[in-house]
This record gives C-alpha cells, structure tokens and sequence, in this order.
C-alpha cells in the first residue's frame, strides 16, 4: 500500500513510518522543514520526505495518515489549519482514505465512565481546553469534506512499547480511558485504514 504520513518526526509519526514500512507499505513522510530532522526516517529515502507544502504529497496514494498536532498548550488553530490544507490536497488529487489523531475528550463520554474519570477528564480538559478545541474543529473540518476520514481518540500518550492490545470503540469511547502508547495509537491507525466500520468516524481506544 502506498501511503502518506503527515507529521512524520512527531512521536505518532515516527511510529507510523517505521510500522508501515515493517509490513511492507511504501511510505512518504511529509515534515514541515526537512532541513530540521535530526537525521534520516530509517527506511524512507530522501525522495521520500517531502515538505508540508508539497502539493504532490498525496498524489496517487491509497490512503494518508497524519499526526499532526500542537508542541504545547497554545494551538494556535494549527491542527485545525493543517488538516484543512491535507483534506483540499486530497480533494484536488481525488484520494479519499484519510487516518488522523485527535484525543479522547473531543470525544462522548461513556455514560458508565466512574466519577474518578470524569472528574480527571473534565479537570484536564480545562487545562487543555485550547487543544481539544483545536481538535473539535479539525474533526469539523473533516466531517464537511469529502474524504473517507476516521479520526483516532487516544487519551494520555506514554512512550511505552507496541503491545497490539487495547480497547476499541467506534464511534465512542472506551470505559476508564486514561493511557495509550504512541505505539498502539499507530499500530491501531494502521490497522483502520482498511476497516469500513470506522469510515467518517471517531475510534476511542486506551488500555
């Protein structure tokens, strides 16, 4: 499968790259500034890495995937901007399948979630409110294209290992989500792109 992997120097990304190449998928990594990696994507060849900005990123490719998302606390509107350039690529070059990480609070709330839960969730959503409404206007942003868009839900992110075990919920959100590894969250998009259930839709997934 040929793909492209938006925000390939992020922590999803780089897991991304390295899991789609693991299996046999050729991958072009598109960064914002190619001059500012740190050193070559292992496996992905100089042609390609290509910039943000580059118009043939996503040309005839089968599906896109991005993990793109704010450094810190102040988005600026960056993933909604960035997701709202991807999503016109696509349009122009007619591809459709497109993969992205947004967060579990822009999420619904399990209705059995345990007080503790909802208590941290709302806690830390008022201390990255500015994220997740930057992520909310992404996940609008793709709900009025005409891509064939799932958006990812993790909660906390930990650099733990790929383990392939987590919960799963379509269009909602699993019970007492607290952690993911970057790891599983680009084993899990991978692993989306070819489920028909999860077109145009959120999928929360934690341990």
């Amino acid at each position: 499968m040929r793909i492209t992997v938006f925000g390939a120097t992020g922590g999803v990304g780089q897991e991304i790259v390295g899991q789609a190449l693991a299996v046999g998928h050729e991958v072009t990594a598109v960064v914002r500034d190619p001059d500012r990696l740190p050193g070559p994507l292992e496996g992905v060849g100089p042609h390609g890495v290509v910039r943000l900005d580059d118009g043939a990123a996503v040309a005839g490719r089968d599906a896109v995937l991005s993990g793109l998302g704010s450094r810190g606390r102040k988005a600026n509107g960056v993933t909604e901007r960035l997701t709202g350039r991807i999503v016109s690529a696509m349009e122009a070059e007619g591809v459709r399948r497109l993969v992205v990480v947004s967060a579990v609070p822009v999420g619904p709330e399990p209705a059995d979630d345990p007080l503790v839960d909802r208590l941290m969730r709302r806690a830390i959503g008022a201390v990255l409110a500015e994220l997740y409404a930057d992520l909310a206007r992404m996940e609008a942003v793709l709900a009025d294209s005409a891509t064939d868009w799932t958006a990812v839900r993790p909660p906390r992110l930990t650099d733990g290992p790929r383990t392939g075990v987590y919960r799963k919920v379509v269009g909602g959100t699993p019970r007492s989500s607290r952690t993911v590894s970057r790891a599983d969250v680009a084993h899990a998009m991978l692993a989306l792109i070819d489920d028909p259930a999860a077109v145009k839709q959120g999928v929360g997934i934690a341990y």
